[in-house]
């Protein structure tokens, strides 16, 4: 389709998949999709369901974890790489988007150039 690829880290799969294991569902799939809005533009929207993926999704498979992300919020973030930290003062998911122009203190909402 001629869209950059996105990529997700190991740190991110294991969480992913600590995350099915707590919730005793191995069909979880984390699911990434861009929203208007934010301080800068757009925001990432994080979500887990076990729901199918639509004709229109992309899924990312590593180390047994799945990332669906639909084809509209892919055009938006390919290129980029989901990764999972954790440090003293914050654990979560991050995308290291290497389109974005700008972002926000919090780091959930980032503009683009198109």
């Amino acid at each position: 389709m001629g869209q950059a690829a996105f990529s997700v880290t190991v740190s991110a799969a294991a969480r992913i998949n600590t995350l099915k294991i707590q919730e005793s569902n191995p069909a979880l799939k984390f699911r990434i999709t861009v929203k208007g809005g934010g301080c800068s533009g757009f925001q990432y929207d994080f979500s887990l369901d076990s729901n199918a993926p639509d004709a229109s999704d992309t899924v990312i498979a590593q180390d047994g974890a799945e990332v669906v992300i639909d084809d509209v919020s892919l055009g938006i973030i390919g290129g980029s790489t989901l990764d999972y930290t954790e440090d003293l003062s914050h654990a979560g998911f991050e995308i290291k988007n290497p389109n974005a122009t700008a972002s926000c203190g919090c780091g959930n909402s980032f503009s683009v150039a198109f």
